[in-house]
């Protein structure tokens, strides 16, 4: 499990010309490693984890997610590999309103295919591993007590717990994490933090973590810094 970025360049339209939002960025994140990425408003945080996500194709470079060369797949198959190989913690959580703690995770097993089967038998046990995988992850997040909880009946911090037992749900070698701890107080925060830093080396899944909040970088790997499109150690 492992996340390459070899010489990748981003730009975008500007006007007569284009923008440099990522200039020959090369990084290397091994299976279990949390590498955190810091760097000022616009530097291009954001577009690093778009490219590693598959969800933006780079002007040059090569984006190997989990051994798998992304340049070489269609639409189509980058789509069935982020469903499959990569997970995403975002910002907000953006939870479904009626569904419980359980249900939120188990629902992202199903759109992988893995609480589908074939006849009424055989979709029941699959909904039944589907349900257990997610009472496992619940678990192991700390949440187990809350299964049953909707959004409105959990913290904040408890909401992005389960946005993470949701992005690992079908096994991701690759765990990409954008600020996660914005909506949070500082000591929510570092749970969370800490949390994924654990699970990333329990789980062996290669970690990238966007923060502004330099508190968090001592549960990283190692640390990088994005400054005007250019990835530095920091």
């Amino acid at each position: 499990m492992s996340l390459l970025l070899d010489d990748v360049t981003l730009t975008y339209p500007d006007g007569d010309g284009r923008l440099t939002a990522l200039d020959g960025v090369g990084l290397k994140v091994a299976g279990g490693d949390l590498v955190a990425v810091v760097g000022p408003s616009g530097s291009g945080k954001s577009s690093l984890l778009a490219v590693a996500a598959t969800l933006v194709t780079p002007d040059r470079g090569r984006v190997v997610v989990d051994g798998v060369d992304t340049g070489t797949l269609d639409r189509a198959g980058k789509a069935t590999l982020r469903r499959e190989r990569i997970g995403i913690v975002f910002q907000q959580p953006n939870l479904l309103p009626a569904l419980t703690a359980v249900e939120q995770v188990q629902v992202m097993a199903h759109l992988a295919g893995r609480g589908r089967g074939g006849g009424r038998g055989r979709a029941r046990a699959a909904g039944d591993a589907a349900r257990r995988r997610a009472m496992e992850l619940l678990d192991a997040v700390g949440l187990a007590a809350e299964a049953g909880r909707r959004p409105h009946q959990l913290s904040g911090g408890q909401r992005q717990r389960v946005n993470i037992a949701r992005a690992l749900v079908n096994e991701p070698g690759v765990l990409l994490v954008d600020e996660p701890t914005s909506a949070l107080d500082r000591e929510r925060g570092e749970a969370v933090v800490g949390l994924l830093a654990r699970l990333a080396r329990e789980r062996g899944a290669a970690t990238l973590l966007v923060t502004h909040d330099p508190t968090h970088l001592g549960h990283a790997t190692r640390t990088v810094t994005v400054r005007d499109g250019r990835l530095t150690a920091a």
